[in-house]
């Protein structure tokens, strides 16, 4: 992979990592078309930790609220002393369903599913999901019920959130797109499951990134040209991650949805018709 690459594919990955348009189909394509033999490699995954990146700086303060109420509970063997900590906690719970997924299922889930028609459905069929969550979203409204925001959140929701979050382990579903999903399905304002989702993506990424880079060293440390190239790709990321996500977060508190299930239907749609002319690979 050359350095412009990997600039490019972080760019991408940091783009589409917070829309709710899946960053792992957009790369796996991408590098379909960059001509790579093996789109599904590590570097995939460890590109990631670049919009952790951006995760904690945008949610800077959050975070280390967060991590000091899980500290706080611990040293005083007390659970949810503070209202971060119960958060964190309920973070940590939400993360559990994509960890134990992704622990007990990843080999398959990439057999399965790490390949271009797979990635065309599963957008389509997610986009129809977020189109039945907006909908629903709206009909509570209509019947007179408020959205509910941050300090209103469940530990149920958390759990229902990180449930969707385990189905985004299929390229195509997008970790954002489940997530803001669940979250209007349970009934939360839009941009307060764009920002859990947010909130939710810190441990998985940071644990999914690290374990991949750890099985893969020795690709990624075999040159400091290897290594160079990775960081590009990491800055990259986090640079249009940190922005991605204001955008995103600003968006969302004037507007639905809609866009992003109209993208994902058009983009299913085109990954199919390309597969037909073969333009991608099956």
């Amino acid at each position: 992979m050359s350095l412009w690459e990997s600039i490019l594919l972080g760019m991408l990955q940091g783009l589409t990592e917070f829309l709710p348009i899946s960053s792992t189909a957009h790369l796996l394509v991408a590098r379909q078309f960059l001509g790579h033999a093996r789109p599904e490699d590590a570097f995939t995954t460890v590109i990631q930790l670049g919009t952790l990146v951006a995760v904690f700086a945008y949610f800077r303060a959050d975070g280390m609220a967060l991590i000091r109420g899980l500290f706080c509970d611990v040293l005083h063997l007390k659970f949810g002393s503070t209202s971060d900590s119960i958060m964190a906690w309920r973070i940590l719970l939400g993360t559990f369903p994509a960890g134990l997924t992704g622990l007990l299922l990843k080999d398959w889930l990439k057999q399965t599913f790490f390949h271009a028609t797979a990635i065309a459905w599963v957008a389509i069929v997610f986009a129809l999901l977020m189109a039945v969550a907006e909908w629903w979203s709206r009909h509570r409204v209509r019947q007179g019920q408020r959205p509910r925001n941050e300090t209103e959140l469940t530990t149920i929701d958390a759990l229902w959130v990180g449930l969707w979050q385990a189905l985004a382990l299929m390229p195509g579903g997008s970790r954002s797109g489940t997530t803001i999903t669940a979250g209007l399905l349970a009934g939360l304002e839009r941009a307060t499951a764009a920002r859990f989702s947010f909130l939710l993506s810190m441990p998985i990424i940071l644990a999914a990134g690290l374990k991949e880079f750890w099985d893969e060293r020795g690709i990624f440390l075999r040159s400091q040209g290897d290594l160079v190239i990775l960081l590009a790709g990491l800055v990259s990321s986090a640079i249009v991650g940190y922005l991605a996500i204001a955008w995103l977060l600003h968006f969302l508190k004037r507007h639905s949805t809609t866009a992003f299930i109209v993208y994902r239907l058009i983009l299913g749609v085109s990954i199919l018709v390309m597969v037909s002319l073969g333009w991608l690979g099956n």
